[in-house]
């Protein structure tokens, strides 16, 4: 089954092409001349919607947008839908860890630190939503970046019931207990009747 996952980000493309497995063929907007969608809305579920609707008018099969990030309790919830750009527009993922990890300090050294990934992904066919799938993985912030693997927030977040980071787990344990893993599992079990579907 052929999928368009309406990101230019290869890490992004790469992990969802891993979780999905060989049953479906994989492509990002990085082989596609098709315009930036706009993520003006307020929650995860608007933006991924927004997404996947927007490009699928362009594309004649099946288009999936993920929209994710990080909520941490102490910052109310913060950065949330601003997580890859929490600090800036050009922000690094080194430069959002550093605010993140500064807000947390000025707040309490030894505040609670709980926090959770959330990912939600639309799925869309010839302007029409099909469907929303959402994947919450619960966990800790770390003092400091552990770990070399994964991207954006991976170094500091302990998902629960292991002493890593995100960045510290090998790719097939985090593909099985990701955010974006629990969102896409939803998606493919929903695909079949989707497809057939109009």
């Amino acid at each position: 089954m052929d999928l368009l996952v309406a990101t230019r980000n290869a890490h992004k493309t790469r992990e969802i092409r891993q979780i999905l497995g060989p049953g479906f063929a994989v492509s990002d907007l990085c082989s596609h001349e098709i315009p930036e969608v706009h993520e003006s809305g307020k929650s995860f579920e608007e933006n991924a919607t927004l997404k996947a609707v927007a490009i699928s008018k362009y594309f004649p099969g099946l288009v999936v947008a993920d929209d994710s990030g990080l909520e941490v309790d102490a910052l109310g919830g913060a950065p949330g839908v601003f997580s890859a750009r929490y600090a800036g527009h050009e922000a690094s993922d080194k430069q959002n860890i550093q605010k993140l990890l500064g807000a947390l300090a000025r707040i309490e050294p030894r505040a609670k630190r709980s926090a959770r990934f959330r990912c939600v992904i639309a799925l869309a066919r010839r302007g029409e939503l099909l469907g929303t799938f959402e994947g919450i993985v619960e966990g800790t912030i770390t003092e400091q970046a552990r770990g070399l693997r994964g991207f954006g927030y991976d170094p500091i977040f302990i998902p629960c019931g292991f002493q890593q980071t995100f960045a510290g787990l090998p790719a097939e344990v985090k593909n099985r207990i990701s955010h974006r893993a629990k969102a896409i599992r939803l998606l493919a079990a929903n695909l079949a009747p989707l497809k057939t579907r109009g």
